[in-house]
């Protein structure tokens, strides 16, 4: 019978365990892959080695390569198939029933003393039947499957490296503004003293000028006084005499007016607020992962009721928050948008024409919002809502999101995508079922996914920005999913209006990772929930109720 031989023709490990030498090359030593096996001999040939045999047996049934299923087992393999598993060194011998497993010796005894329905290996095929053929095919299925997660892995590993590139040179490009920063507040704190140091000179030179030049005075009159002893000049004695008393007066006063009074050494005062902050601080930024669970630490209620509301129990349709740790508010009954300071008391609100629906951040201090069929963008100023400009569209308008100068707007059976003037660039998606299956939207963090709630068919759906349908999500927990956001580690928030819950699905849209919020937790029908980046907390609006609720995540 052949043995398998390591053929230098780039073969796989696996390969090995396949392949046959030739009966007549291996007696003299020589190991060449078998191509042909013949039946009657039950021996292997190469090429070389077929035609001898032939001219002697030219009746014997021979298979070549291409009938290699007509081929025997390969010793090695054989021995591979008959080797147990957890004992290496053993063969497996029997079947345990009991266990549906094969085992060995020293797993009959080690792990199979109690079992009474064990068997011979030999016996147990006596009354069973294989149907290696299909066998075979479930082999091949799962070995795509596993081909396709080991691609897609692979993909990812791929993607994993391309995106720490990009975020090491952010990275370095943060740090090299921030060198900018340190660089130019160098610059001018040099300027400054540099400026200081140039004052200082200038006016102690002054002085150094002052005093030599009277001092070159003083000492001439001195020599003109030592020239005049016992010379009887009676004259010249009451001239220098006077000069002399001059020039001390004027010296006198100079010493009088300009006592040494500047500073020889210049202090500097360093900015400890910059070095303090600096120390606090742990990393230049954070590393997100949008496959990180969620948890809630801490919850909170906020009443936002204010004395002009015409609806004492009100509905939260959209949230958004600012960089300046301000949040925006939809008061849909109310017909209001609602600003909140840090501690997420109302500060200020502003009347629109129809009842809000959503809300998207467009700059720092400017949101889009959502009502009837307009588009309306109002900016904070000075602690004012300040209604901007506004574009009419031919559709209702129900979710809006923005992302890079491109408006997402949801009419409820059609997502579009618009510029920020109101010019349509395309429709991306429709389902022109009931006026809930494309209701609120957002976008994912890099831009290349959109997510929309199907609040009719209990759906989330996640889409490419061409509307391509990348995948749908349905789960008991999020019943009529209603309001979402992403977080800018690229978690989607789901709230669910008819399960009162909020949970969180990662950045792909197919699996749930976390459940958020219940209604135990207070939830009831949540219509928003929103991110916010600036205190990592989860901020959600409810339904006929006048409150938020505010929960830190960790």
């Amino acid at each position: 019978m052949a043995t398998p031989v390591h053929v230098d023709s780039g073969n796989s490990g696996s390969d090995l365990v396949k392949d046959y030498v030739c009966g007549g090359c291996e007696s003299r030593t020589i190991f060449e892959s078998a191509d042909y096996f013949c039946a009657t001999c039950t021996k292997f040939f190469c090429r070389k080695c077929i035609d001898p045999h032939d001219q002697i047996y030219a009746k014997h049934s021979k298979y070549g390569r291409e009938e290699t299923n007509k081929w025997p087992l390969t010793k090695i393999m054989e021995d591979l198939l008959l080797k147990c598993d957890v004992h290496k060194d053993k063969k497996l011998k029997m079947f345990c029933q009991d266990h549906s497993q094969l085992c060995c010796t020293d797993c009959v005894l080690l792990n199979h003393r109690q079992c009474t329905k064990m068997t011979l290996i030999s016996e147990s095929v006596k009354t069973k039947s294989f149907d290696m053929q299909q066998v075979s095919n479930n082999l091949q299925t799962i070995e795509d499957e596993l081909h396709k997660v080991k691609s897609k892995q692979e993909g990812r590993i791929q993607s994993i490296e391309e995106s720490c590139r990009e975020k090491l040179h952010e990275i370095r490009d943060l740090k090299k503004k921030l060198n900018a920063a340190l660089d130019e507040l160098e610059n001018i704190t040099l300027k400054e003293l540099d400026a200081i140091r140039t004052s200082l000179q200038i006016c102690l030179k002054k002085d150094v000028d002052n005093c030599s030049r009277l001092k070159d005075d003083l000492q001439t009159l001195s020599e003109a006084v030592n020239s005049l002893c016992d010379k009887s000049r009676k004259d010249l004695e009451f001239i220098v005499s006077r000069k002399c008393q001059d020039k001390i007066q004027e010296s006198d006063s100079y010493l009088k007016e300009n006592p040494v009074k500047v500073q020889s050494s210049i202090i500097f005062r360093a900015n400890t607020d910059i070095e303090q902050y600096l120390s606090k601080q742990f990393s230049l930024g954070r590393i997100l992962d949008s496959m990180q669970s969620l948890t809630v630490t801490r919850k909170s209620e906020y009443i936002l009721r204010i004395p002009s509301d015409r609806v004492q129990d009100f509905e939260i349709t959209g949230i958004c928050s600012l960089p300046s740790g301000q949040v925006i508010v939809a008061d849909f009954n109310n017909n209001k948008l609602k600003l909140l300071d840090q501690h997420y008391k109302v500060s200020i609100h502003c009347d629109v024409s129809y009842s809000p629906t959503s809300i998207c951040q467009i700059t720092s201090s400017e949101v889009a919002v959502t009502m009837n069929k307009d588009v309306q963008f109002i900016s904070v100023s000075n602690g004012q809502l300040v209604n901007g400009r506004k574009f009419s569209l031919q559709h209702d308008v129900k979710g809006i999101a923005h992302h890079q100068g491109a408006l997402y707007i949801t009419s409820g059976a059609a997502l579009y995508h618009y510029t920020l003037t109101g010019s349509l660039v395309k429709k991306l998606y429709e389902d022109a079922g009931y006026i809930f299956r494309v209701w609120k939207c957002a976008v994912s963090p890099a831009g290349d996914r959109i997510y929309v709630t199907n609040y009719e068919q209990q759906k989330l759906l996640t889409l490419a920005t061409d509307g391509t349908l990348i995948s749908t999500f349905e789960h008991s927990e999020v019943q009529g999913p209603y309001g979402l956001d992403v977080t800018p580690a690229g978690q989607v928030l789901v709230s669910g209006y008819s399960s009162h819950t909020v949970i969180q699905i990662d950045g792909e849209g197919r699996h749930k990772l976390a459940t958020l919020a219940l209604q135990k937790d207070g939830l009831g029908q949540p219509a928003s929930v929103c991110y916010n980046t600036n205190t990592h907390q989860m901020i959600v609006g409810l339904t006929n109720n006048s409150k938020i609720i505010v929960m830190d995540l960790k």
